[in-house]
């Protein structure tokens, strides 16, 4: 049986990784917007991550027969000043998520709650690499500057991101 405060703490977090991909998929749609189906692309796929995430985090209640307490999701931004601001937010969101997912994990550590920090370890992980992954596209958009070659350069690379499981992910065709 799990401890009411990590059944508490689990459904916050799932709530958290819907709401993540719900940001996300606006970020998408602000993307498709301004033209740039590649960036577009990787934002679903980003947001379909973060669903997956939540239903990681499902199951695993449901594997430990606890219960789990679905919220109302934000409604998330849908307007920005430019591209490098969509970034920005989202490694402020990847910090934020990964704060959420060590004071999890230090709950599970003071109930000594094994199961539990085990199955975060790969969240752990798992932000580690979102955050480097953010950080390297702010990175390269910095060096991209105004230049509009170099951003169509990038939009057409973030396009090319491998889907999870292998499908392309993309925005209906017009």
């Amino acid at each position: 049986m799990m401890d009411p405060k990590i059944e508490k703490a689990v459904s916050s977090q799932i709530n958290l990784e819907f709401a993540a991909s719900y940001s996300y998929l606006a970020m998408g749609i602000y993307m498709e917007s301004k033209h740039l189906s590649g960036f577009a692309s990787w934002m679903v796929q980003q947001s379909n991550e973060e669903q997956s995430h939540a239903w990681r985090l499902l199951r695993y209640m449901s594997y430990r027969d606890a219960y789990v307490t679905l919220e109302a999701i934000p409604k998330p931004r849908v307007d920005y000043e430019n591209i490098h601001e969509v970034f920005a937010l989202s490694l402020e969101q990847e910090k934020s998520n990964t704060t959420s997912i060590n004071e999890l994990y230090a709950l599970a550590r003071d109930l000594k709650d094994y199961a539990t920090q085990a199955h975060l370890q790969w969240f752990l992980d798992e932000q580690v690499e979102e955050e480097k992954t953010i950080c390297d596209i702010l990175g390269r958009l910095e060096l991209a500057g105004d230049d509009k070659t170099a951003l169509l350069l990038l939009d057409e690379h973030m396009g090319k991101r491998p889907a999870e499981g292998g499908d392309a992910v993309s925005f209906p065709d017009k």
